[in-house]
């Protein structure tokens, strides 16, 4: 039987041709089958590494043209994993051991090679794991430094390159600029559209915002769909507001997925630097801060950072974690808004509305801290906060004989397509001996409109459970006749702006009519939002409307409050 030969791709550094045939002798002796070539210079060794893959270096160490150092140098600089062996006739103790701080994994003597063949073996294995063990150090390195999601930079090369970018600037007086991207109703989209594809979408983002970085930019990804984009150096502002409405205009056309389009939306907050500050974490500070500000003004635009918007998302960012503290700690109230039979005056039905007292600010307006809420996602505990409350409070109307007809509960979009809020419902009308025709859920049109499909499966399952169903805010969106054929759907509220001027509008008149006939049409019922005159409510009654609330009628109220107001209509 033959043994079979290991095939060996060596690279010899040699000036001397008998040298280079006894070492060939002695590998093949040991058991390879030799595959090789020989260079006496660098030039030589540069275009033999730029032609092959090597499997090992064996090179002399004194030579005409070249020394075995400086052939380790230019090895390890281009092939870091490659085995380099010294073997020489005239290397002393002190130079090997240069020559092994420096990389070489070993060094023999010409006139004793019994150590080569076994060195070589030794050597090809060893190489297998320094390739691993680099790649993984590369790998780990990699994902220190990179969003895993996208591949763009994360936050700590962020910081690095604004590092360098700011070192230049302070020479060369140029203004570097960050622009802080973050998509527009995104947690909302994530939420209906799915995890997996809300990350396919940040990869596509991610794409189409390469397009406009060069190579002395950088583009990053700081997590959820928050972006960063840093350019060396942006002129002056108006050079940074024509560049943040290019990126903008990328989102004009939609992103097509899983057969899908899906638009989008941008919020952009500019810093410039050193007008923003001089640190990298203050200019990502300040550049975040006009970033929501932009949202705040409506989504979808651009602020330059300044000092007063500091202070404004300052503010937005304590009563973002004061209401994180409240919901965990019991610190909220839920008023209720009675509703009316706007023929009769008879009480319909109750609604639920969340109230925040807070320690030193006093009675924080809702309009304050549901937007923070609906855009940090606080929206998913704090909306089933008011859920677990709200069903505790009817059992304490229940218990005191004041029990009104229906609960009106709002839910957010996110609540909507969120599979524990869904639960949380299941368990909580099988807790409740209430009849599920009691409980009703408020929801609005651009909230179902995210994801028709879902949210049809979702609310038949609501309806299953015996709950109600109302589209709040109506007339302000989509009012279609087709859509709301598709869902399950009991009673439509129209929105307040449109009672506020009823008088005044014939436009709003028109609208309230149309709403009146469509709900006529599907069988559905109609409550009004925001009646504060007597004017107000006949108007409403004489065009067909059957329902009603607002401050005409009873102002909201906590539950103790809500107890007495039945009580004292009891006793009229």
């Amino acid at each position: 039987m033959v043994d079979e030969k290991l095939s060996l791709k060596l690279l010899m550094i040699e000036d001397n041709p008998d040298d280079e045939a006894l070492v060939l002798r002695s590998i093949r002796k040991g058991g390879f089958d030799v595959e090789h070539q020989r260079v006496e210079n660098r030039d030589q060794l540069l275009e033999a590494l730029r032609q092959q893959d090597w499997d090992i270096v064996l090179s002399d160490y004194q030579m005409p043209e070249f020394n075995g150092l400086a052939a380790l140098r230019t090895v390890k600089e281009r092939a870091p994993d490659l085995p380099f062996i010294i073997v020489s006739g005239t290397i002393g103790e002190e130079l090997a051991v240069e020559a092994m701080r420096a990389g070489a994994q070993d060094y023999l003597m010409k006139d004793n090679l019994a150590r080569l063949v076994p060195a070589i073996r030794r050597e090809l294995n060893d190489a297998d794991e320094r390739r691993a063990l680099r790649l993984a150090r590369e790998t780990l390195r990699y994902q220190a430094y990179h969003d895993i999601l996208t591949g763009l930079p994360n936050r700590w090369l962020l910081h690095d390159r604004l590092e360098q970018v700011f070192a230049f600037a302070r020479k060369q007086g140029t203004h570097p600029t960050i622009m802080f991207l973050d998509l527009d109703r995104f947690k909302n989209l994530n939420d209906t559209l799915g995890h997996l594809l809300g990350d396919q979408l940040l990869r596509a983002v991610a794409e189409r915002l390469r397009e406009v970085i060069s190579e002395q930019d950088t583009l990053a990804r700081l997590g959820g769909d928050d972006f960063v984009l840093l350019f060396s150096d942006m002129p002056n502002p108006d050079a940074a507001f024509a560049r943040a409405r290019e990126i903008q205009a990328l989102f004009a056309s939609p992103f097509r997925l899983d057969g899908k389009e899906i638009y989008l939306d941008a919020s952009i907050g500019i810093a410039r630097y050193p007008e923003s500050g001089t640190d990298p974490d203050i200019l990502i500070k300040h550049a975040e801060a006009a970033m929501y500000y932009a949202k705040e003004r409506g989504g979808n635009s651009i602020q330059l950072a300044s000092d007063e918007i500091q202070s404004a998302t300052a503010s937005r960012f304590t009563i973002e974690n004061d209401l994180r503290c409240a919901i965990k700690n019991d610190r909220l109230e839920v008023y209720y808004q009675p509703q009316f039979d706007l023929g009769n005056g008879e009480v319909t039905g109750v609604e639920a509305l969340v109230r925040w007292p807070h320690p030193e600010e006093g009675m924080i307006a809702p309009d304050r801290f549901i937007p923070i809420a609906e855009e940090t996602g606080i929206i998913l505990g704090l909306g089933d906060w008011v859920l677990r409350r709200a069903m505790a409070d009817a059992r304490r109307l229940q218990a005191a004989g004041c029990l009104p007809p229906r609960l009106a509960i709002n839910l957010s979009a996110r609540q909507l397509y969120h599979q524990e809020t869904l639960t949380l419902l299941q368990d909580l009308m099988a807790d409740n001996p209430l009849d599920g025709r009691f409980l009703e859920l408020e929801i609005t049109e651009s909230g179902i409109m995210q994801n028709p499909e879902q949210a049809a499966a979702n609310l038949a399952v609501m309806r299953e459970l015996g709950i109600r169903v109302a589209i709040d805010d109506f007339g302000t969106g989509y009012s279609s006749l087709a859509y709301l054929k598709r869902f399950p759907i009991d009673i439509l509220k129209i929105d307040r702006s449109f009672v506020r001027d009823l008088a005044l509008d014939q436009d709003d008149e028109a609208i309230i009519r149309t709403i009146i006939a469509m709900a006529e049409t599907l069988n559905m019922r109609v409550i009004a939002e925001g009646i504060e005159t007597r004017e107000q409510l006949e108007r409403l009654h004489h065009l067909g409307c059957q329902e009603g609330q607002g401050y005409y009628f009873a102002r909201p109220m906590p539950c103790e409050d809500l107890i007495r107001f039945f009580r004292d209509r009891a006793c009229a």
